[in-house]
């Protein structure tokens, strides 16, 4: 094997980074998880992850964690409203979406991201995951890293793995390439205990997910694990607008004057959103060229965001990492390549071709949700792909 003797240090411990562990440890592969987070405990998990028959679901599949994920899934939070700014409902799958259906390549089971990263890393040795270990740097040494954390320690690998997400400082050891803005900018909330905090949007909510649209905005929400809800305000902005808009994000009765300032024929039911909220946080959406390449290097590699981050309007980006994830450790583990660097170029080939045309639909997606006739866009859209 590739990697007999050989240690692998994974950078990030999100879904594709988790994955790509249980993948080899599976085949026998010396391997540690970096996270920077204290523990797992540490962080606010986002929005909840729509897993995907051919990409996410087959990478679950080979960790052998289907009866788990099946066990912790949100049953139903799959189903879909689509409605104006007026809270008016003009698509709804509510009635006929089956709660479970494992068996058609089109169910897209809901779990929780922080539900996710607790199956996989049950499914590790505790001594796999090492944690408080920010990245500061890396430098060569000998045909492999000398990786180097903010708590001091520095760790010998043979093989670095980036899936360190859309910031990734391990990205320019490989790359120059940088992301591009898209032109949108989603303002992210979180409501907890939706169901007393926030009554009527979780009525309206109904245990699954909304999307709201009106001329070049829209608000996208889905129900959460822990009675939470997550809820975006998505809107075309310039790309320096989440640090020069005055906004005090930690201030609700502000952000409620802005989103009535900014969606002026809301209905009033939304504004439960912006009182409710706990925190809030701006998200430049960003997307990497469509065309990027790189020269591929012998000891290190990128995986999920780091390599291909891309907007969030075709819900594949976790399930872009998780591929990467299984693709990577199929051709780190086979015997088809005379060298990791072989295999790494195989994959980084596939991954980028891959990743790209997923962008390119995320980007279109999100042109056809941010229109002025965005309602009627997604109504057709969906109609057509999922009824």
């Amino acid at each position: 094997m590739l990697l007999a003797n050989k240690k692998v240090a994974i950078i990030g411990g999100g879904p594709g980074g988790l994955t790509l562990a249980r993948l080899l440890v599976l085949k026998g592969v010396d391997v540690r998880v970096y996270e920077r987070d204290v523990n797992q405990n540490a962080r606010v998990q986002g929005a909840p992850l729509d897993l995907h028959d051919e990409s996410g679901l087959a990478a679950i599949k080979k960790a052998g964690l289907l009866g788990e994920f099946k066990n912790n899934y949100m049953a139903g939070a799959d189903r879909m409203q689509i409605m104006n700014g007026k809270a008016e409902v003009f698509y709804s799958d509510h009635d006929h979406k089956a709660l479970a259906n494992f068996e058609s390549e089109h169910f897209r089971p809901e779990i929780d991201r922080g539900v996710l990263r607790r199956i996989l890393l049950n499914a590790l040795a505790e001594s796999i995951v090492i944690w408080d270990s920010h990245f500061i740097s890396m430098k060569r040494e000998g045909e492999g890293w000398l990786v180097e954390f903010r708590n001091g320690k520095i760790e010998y690998a043979d093989l670095v793995i980036a899936a360190d997400g859309a910031h990734s400082k391990i990205r320019s050891y490989l790359t120059d390439i940088k992301a591009f803005y898209s032109g949108i900018t989603m303002l992210e909330g979180t409501i907890y205990d939706a169901k007393n905090k926030a009554p009527n949007i979780f009525k309206l909510l109904k245990g699954g997910k909304i999307m709201a649209f009106g001329d070049n905005q829209n608000i996208l929400m889905g129900q959460k694990g822990n009675g939470e809800i997550g809820f975006y305000a998505s809107i075309r902005v310039d790309e320096n607008w989440s640090s020069e808009n005055d906004l005090d994000y930690k201030d609700n009765a502000q952000l409620l004057s802005w989103f009535q300032a900014t969606y002026p024929e809301w209905a009033s039911i939304w504004y439960e959103l912006f009182t409710s909220a706990e925190y809030f946080v701006p998200r430049p959406i960003n997307c990497m060229p469509l065309d990027q390449n790189w020269e591929t290097q012998s000891n290190l590699t990128l995986i999920g965001d780091a390599a291909h981050v891309m907007p969030p309007f075709a819900g594949e980006g976790v399930n872009m990492a998780m591929l990467d994830a299984l693709e990577l450790s199929e051709v780190l583990t086979s015997n088809d390549f005379s060298s990791i660097k072989d295999a790494l170029e195989h994959y980084e080939i596939k991954m980028r071709k891959r990743a790209s045309g997923m962008a390119q639909e995320s980007l279109e997606n999100g042109d056809r949700m941010h229109a002025t006739d965005a309602l009627e866009n997604m109504i057709s859209f969906f109609q057509r792909h999922l009824s």
